[in-house]
């Protein structure tokens, strides 16, 4: 398997420094406003939010799949919270909202499958010793 790489370059203090953020697609700004107010640009928890919904939706996609209901779409949203916590900033807690259209399924063995994929996709496995991982699933 291929070795993912991302890089990232910070200059100056923390409250009035900035930094780039440098994936495949490209790069971000970031600083400390994008990270723990309302700033613009992005942050390292908005792209694990974006990691973990898109690992999510291909899981379930493919969980859905192999049970014999291809779906037509999989859209998630992953909220990623981060707190103050004794030890520091910390993400305490990550919520996916999915949304699937998917053909012929029940509303029990589409959550049966998004709870699987939940459970089993890399990033949550990833993610899910140190923050807690809640799943909120519509079937269109």
């Amino acid at each position: 398997m291929p070795i993912r790489k991302a890089s990232a370059r910070w200059q100056g203090n923390l409250p009035e420094g900035s930094g780039t953020i440098k994936t495949g697609l490209g790069e971000g700004n970031y600083s400390f406003k994008s990270r723990f107010e309302e700033g613009e640009g992005t942050n390292p928890e908005e792209l694990i939010g974006a990691a973990h919904a898109g690992c999510f939706s291909m899981a379930f996609a493919n969980k859905l799949a192999t049970a014999g209901f291809t779906p037509t779409s999989v859209e998630t949203t992953a909220n990623v919270h981060l707190e103050k916590t004794d030890a520091g900033m910390t993400v305490t807690k990550i919520d996916l909202v999915t949304n699937a259209t998917v053909p012929g399924i029940d509303k029990s063995e589409f959550d049966k499958i998004a709870e699987d994929a939940k459970a089993t996709c890399p990033i949550s496995r990833l993610l899910s010793p140190g923050a807690e991982i809640t799943l909120n699933a519509s079937l269109a």
